[in-house]
């Protein structure tokens, strides 16, 4: 027989109670959604292209996500001068909680996180640059999909042309990591 008193005594319970904890983080962690985040260079012409162009669902913040992205992208230790315009321009003011990112939904449990911070392209073209491969392969079936002008420039790094519906024109790159 199993004894019921060693399950019921302190270091039992313990044991029950981090088993029940482990159970819901990993419920909770494999129930969070994938997220990219792509950088770009204005985010007011982002979210027309995003929600506009490509009709993308705007989506929640995941609770899981870490949202003091300077840090991440280790941009708290530069003096703001040296931060990209938008990053530290008053006028994003403006843009409430935009100045923290743009969230759109790709796929079922596949987020898009757009932020500020990319230079601009020759010519003014709009950029937009994200460290994942398989972000940029998402966005452009996206485009392919909403019949949006486009062109692939080359395949690794990834680089294409989208040309919107107002006759901008974006380039989409990904940055290779050494």
């Amino acid at each position: 027989m199993f004894p019921f008193d060693s399950l019921f005594s302190t270091q039992g319970v313990m044991v029950m109670l981090l088993v029940a904890y482990a159970g819901a983080m990993w419920m909770f962690l494999s129930s969070a959604p994938k997220v990219f985040t792509l950088m770009v260079s204005d985010i007011k012409v982002a979210q027309e292209f995003y929600e506009q162009d490509l009709q993308l669902p705007v989506a929640d913040i995941p609770l899981h996500y870490y949202h003091n992205y300077e840090q991440t992208l280790g941009l708290s230790s530069l003096d703001p001068i040296y931060m990209p315009t938008t990053l530290n321009n008053p006028g994003n003011a403006a843009l409430g909680s935009q100045a923290d990112g743009l969230w759109y939904q790709l796929k079922k449990n596949v987020q898009l996180h757009v932020i500020p911070g990319a230079s601009v392209g020759k010519r003014n073209q709009q950029r937009h640059v994200c460290f994942d491969r398989e972000c940029l392969e998402q966005i452009l079936r996206r485009v392919q999909s909403r019949y949006v002008k486009f062109k692939v420039r080359q395949e690794k790094p990834m680089n294409f042309l989208v040309k919107t519906y107002d006759g901008r024109v974006i380039e989409m790159t990904e940055v290779e990591t050494a």
